[in-house]
């Protein structure tokens, strides 16, 4: 792909260009090409997902079409994050124009209430709110997936779903890093008998190779497919989702099932250099929060500023601070807590939140209130938001478009494996704020927004999100990676945008975080050199590293041949599939 740099840029700009694409070849993957495709391209996690998505397309379906059926056959192949029992959000942009948010998140049932991950001393419970029933939520994805059908989809669900129900019946190769996964699950999963059973065969571990075969989710799968959500959130699927869900402390009602309803939003929009973005609203965090950071960017100029070097970094660092001091206290499920939307998108308000910026020192995060009040300077971080996620984008061959999220919450959820159906149950209570003030487990801040109660959705950091321009899809991005979802999806659209990197080298090139607290620039492997990390420890960062994170998958038009051009996070074993 290509954004090319604009007229103005000149020849020291193309030369930077070439540098960094030098550079970057020497740490990354990037070595091996980019999937191309004239008609249509899928991205995601599993290579089988990635063709049960081309199959439809092949077959005359919309991208709408092509993305529920990678969305059920990931809950077959990825069954870390890929799901049925969890939920996510999916960002569409259609040829005609129409912009849509699509909210299955995940819900707390109609017994939860504020403080019920609470001991008696008031203090949060370690891990009752990550593992077993009360762990939780209403599941979103089957409602999620019938609504994107019936109001965008042209296929019907019996055709969508054959892919997935295939795959399940007849089984597939089990990848390395799949089973390396099941073998920790084993252990981790003592005492849940049912997940042990179907995903460890009691403890005689699959090897790489092995075919997985899942009768039991091909089951309910084919209900699904027949029923549609009657087949999921009513008859026997719900009595034994709830059943199994009880067994483990769990609260959750056929009426909590009866009760779900996915929801179709308005996106959070806004434009970047004569971009325009497309993300979610909440209840996610991630669309305002990104789209705030770019407006902080948009005054700053890249031009002359080395990739990844000091003053780089430092740039980013102090427009990630202060937008995740904001998450701290504004962002919760709009159906429960009045988000001041409007304000926090606006070019306006990126402006006053960058007016004590220092380009050579940093800004202590005790410095930095959210929403500029220095009445919230005591809010300490207040949750953490699990890292097993995961990201697909999908286009076809008349430019539509879309970017999915979807998760369990932690890898395998709760544990909870619903008995004689073949799917878990997610663990996503846990992004509620347990305790307003106090950390999750992923040590984001979260308030009152946030608290739980009854029917209400957890807030989230996944960030599905479009790029256009004059109204037709350049790019569709999202990630995994828990609180580093929105600065991943950050740093590809600042790479491509402002360092005029092609597609495959924004998304493979190494990440940096911060979170405002703690006050701390986290950097993956080769992301900042021992020279600039001295430089940023003389402004004043603590830094530290950290592992790999996010799994980019990404698609942008292809300005040469005209067709997509599908980057898959190689490091992460992603994959792509186009026709």
């Amino acid at each position: 792909m290509h954004f090319y740099p604009s007229k103005r840029k000149n020849h020291m700009k193309s030369l930077k260009t070439l540098l960094i694409t030098i550079i970057l070849a020497g740490f990354t993957l990037a070595a091996q090409p980019a999937i191309y495709g004239d008609n249509g391209v899928v991205v995601a996690h599993t290579a089988e997902a990635c063709e049960a998505g081309v199959e439809i397309l092949q077959a005359g379906g919309n991208a709408v079409d092509a993305a529920v059926a990678v969305s059920y056959a990931l809950a077959v192949t990825h069954p870390q994050a890929g799901n049925i029992g969890g939920g996510g959000f999916m960002i569409i942009q259609m040829a005609d124009g129409r912009k849509i948010a699509l909210d299955y998140r995940e819900m707390a049932p109609g017994k939860a209430y504020r403080d019920m991950f609470l001991d008696d001393s008031g203090k949060v419970a370690p891990g009752k709110s990550t593992r077993g029933g009360l762990a939780n939520g209403v599941p979103g994805t089957v409602a999620g997936m019938q609504l994107a059908l019936d109001k965008y989809g042209s296929m019907s669900r019996k055709k969508v779903m054959k892919p997935a129900i295939a795959l399940a019946k007849k089984g597939f190769e089990v990848p390395y890093h799949l089973a390396y996964s099941f073998g920790w699950l084993n252990k981790a999963a003592e005492g849940y008998d049912e997940t042990r059973r179907v995903f460890c065969r009691d403890g005689e571990i699959y090897k790489p190779g092995e075919l997985f075969k899942q009768p039991d989710l091909a089951k309910t799968l084919r209900l699904i497919q027949k029923k549609g959500n009657a087949g999921f959130y009513s008859g026997a699927v719900a009595e034994a989702l709830v059943k199994s869900s009880a067994a483990f402390g769990g609260s959750m009602t056929i009426e909590d099932l009866n009760n779900y309803k996915a929801i179709v939003r308005k996106p959070a929009e806004g434009t970047y250099r004569g971009f325009g973005v497309l993300s979610m609203p909440p209840p996610s965090s991630g669309g305002i929060a990104l789209i705030s950071m770019l407006n902080m960017m948009e005054a700053m100029n890249f031009d002359s500023v080395g990739w990844h070097s000091a003053q780089h970094i430092q740039m980013l660092a102090e427009v990630e601070k202060r937008a995740y001091a904001d998450r701290s206290v504004w962002l919760g499920d709009p159906d429960y807590f009045d988000v001041p939307q409007e304000k926090l998108l606006s070019k306006a308000y990126g402006y006053l939140r960058m007016m004590g910026y220092d380009s050579l020192t940093v800004t202590p995060s005790d410095s930095i209130y959210p929403l500029n009040d220095s009445d919230l300077a005591n809010i300490v971080p207040a949750g953490y938001e699990s890292e097993e996620t995961t990201h697909f984008s999908v286009v076809d061959k008349w430019g539509n478009a879309v970017s999915v999220t979807t998760t369990l919450n932690w890898s395998f959820g709760s544990y909870v494996t619903v008995e004689g159906y073949g799917f878990l149950l997610n663990n996503e209570m846990d992004d509620f704020s347990s305790k307003p003030g106090e950390p999750n487990s992923f040590g984001l801040i979260g308030n009152e927004a946030n608290a739980i109660e009854p029917g209400k959705r957890m807030l989230s950091s996944m960030t599905p999100t479009i790029l256009t321009k004059d109204g037709k899809v350049v790019l569709v991005v999202g990630a995994p990676g828990g609180s580093t979802i929105i600065t991943t999806v950050l740093q590809v659209i600042n790479n491509m945008v402002d360092f005029s990197m092609p597609l495959q080298d924004a998304v493979v090139a190494p990440r940096f975080h911060h979170q405002w607290k703690p006050d701390v620039i986290q950097y993956g492997p080769r992301a900042i050199s021992p020279d600039t990390a001295e430089l940023l420890v003389a402004m004043g960062y603590t830094l530290a590293p950290r592992s790999a994170y996010g799994e980019v998958n990404a698609i942008s038009r292809d300005r040469v041949f005209g067709g997509w051009v599908g980057a898959p996070d190689y490091r992460i074993n992603s994959h792509g599939a186009a026709y």
